[in-house]
């Protein structure tokens, strides 16, 4: 489980780093982009891609480009989410975001639904309803409407891509590990010509800063990947407390820094919302 942990701190710190981010006046999107390298190199040295066995006309193009562009796209709304939620409402929509492959086994691939996933899911639903900010919502202005959008954005844009690693994992003839390294790839090409793009024709310069701190960002980032997909190795036999331990650990976890770090306020509804999305997790892992 010490590996779950290191999975754990290092997800919590992707988005504690968005968060001082702002703080210290960082370049967002370029953080966001030098982010990609970084996860790139350290995924070609510690996950060892055979680019030798990848063939084109095996390989799941499309969801390829589909994270190579949805993956970029959607660390920016998470950036945006912490911003304007914090840490804690953003770590719920996306650990919840299960929910929605679960939700498409049953209603796309014609999985036979288990009514203990089900009350699961229902228990997950309301505790993202519990976790938005209602009563800063009904002000009206166009902050106070993203205090809702934003996570929602997340919790659908991660259950996405959810279902496209899922996907690209059930091609056996391509290795995971290849699968990986190559939507690295296309997210560090998708990332550099949004900032090209940027830099051209609104003049966006460069930030040393966002390189720095983006370089960091990108350490962490794979360190959550490569500690989640080694605690499920080390553990073959309970991929169910393995997963389940790792989204209730970021909850947690993540609530707590939040609360403690930075101040964070919930109200005696997102209190509730934060204990429904341990008990949905539980559920849906260990039930």
């Amino acid at each position: 489980m010490f590996l779950v942990l290191l999975s754990v701190l290092c997800s919590v710190t992707v988005s504690v780093i968005i968060k001082l981010a702002r703080r210290y006046s960082v370049n967002t999107l370029q953080m966001i982009a030098w982010n990609y390298p970084a996860a790139l190199a350290l995924s070609y040295y510690y996950l060892r891609p055979d680019a030798s066995a990848f063939s084109f006309s095996e390989a799941p193009l499309f969801s390829y480009l589909t994270l190579g562009v949805l993956l970029p796209a959607l660390f920016v709304v998470i950036a945006s989410s912490i911003r304007v939620t914090g840490i804690v409402r953003t770590e719920i929509a996306q650990r919840l975001s299960l929910f929605i492959p679960l939700l498409a086994a049953f209603f796309i691939f014609n999985e036979h639904p288990q009514p203990v996933k089900l009350v699961g899911i229902a228990i997950g639903f309301a505790a993202i309803i519990c976790s938005i900010k209602w009563q800063e919502g009904r002000k009206g202005t166009a902050r106070h409407l993203h205090a809702w959008l934003y996570p929602m954005m997340v919790f659908v844009g991660m259950g996405v891509i959810d279902i496209l690693f899922k996907h690209i994992a059930q091609y056996q003839q391509v290795s995971y590990r290849t699968s990986i390294f190559i939507v690295f790839v296309l997210c560090t090409l998708v990332s550099f010509i949004y900032i090209c793009y940027l830099a051209l024709a609104k003049k966006m310069p460069f930030s040393l800063s966002g390189t720095l701190w983006g370089l960091v960002l990108g350490v962490f980032n794979f360190g959550n990947i490569i500690f989640y997909m080694k605690a499920h190795q080390a553990l073959p036999d309970n991929p169910s407390m393995v997963f389940s331990a790792m989204n209730i650990g970021v909850i947690i976890v993540g609530a707590i820094v939040g609360l403690v770090l930075f101040k964070e306020k919930l109200s005696t509804l997102n209190k509730i919302g934060l204990l429904l999305a341990v008990m949905a997790v539980l559920v849906i892992g260990l039930l």
